[in-house]
């Protein structure tokens, strides 16, 4: 095995060293999403490549199948709108509540008045 005479000195080794350098990948747009892709690689978005669709995601998103909605999210919106009933009838207490209010303060006026009318005699 190759033994070196001399130690390699650092300028000679930093030198030889600065020609490792990363490049930046070649990207492009997608003619049909507008999206920025590596070249030459099928459109991670859309699934298009050289004028044509590479991959069923594209034809997914054509054609969107319904979905029944999960058991979780049934269950979700069903406690949103027990939720959204519980605040309406909240709200409408809160409303009596303050219709109530208001009549007490109007026969508190109408009480301070006759009491000042019959001082004034």
């Amino acid at each position: 095995m190759a033994v070196p005479k001399k130690r390699t000195g650092k300028a000679k080794q930093a030198s030889r060293r600065a020609n490792w350098k990363g490049e930046v990948p070649a990207t492009t747009t997608c003619p049909n999403c507008k999206e920025t892709v590596l070249a030459h690689t099928v459109c991670s978005n859309c699934g298009y490549y050289k004028n044509d669709f590479a991959s069923l995601k594209n034809k997914k998103s054509e054609a969107p199948a319904e979905e029944k909605p999960k058991k979780t999210r049934a269950k979700r919106a069903k406690a949103e709108t027990k939720v959204e009933e519980e605040k309406a009838t909240v709200n409408e207490e809160v409303k009596e509540e303050a219709a109530e209010v208001k009549e007490e303060a109007k026969e508190e006026k109408a009480a301070e008045a006759l009491q000042e009318e019959k001082t004034e005699e």
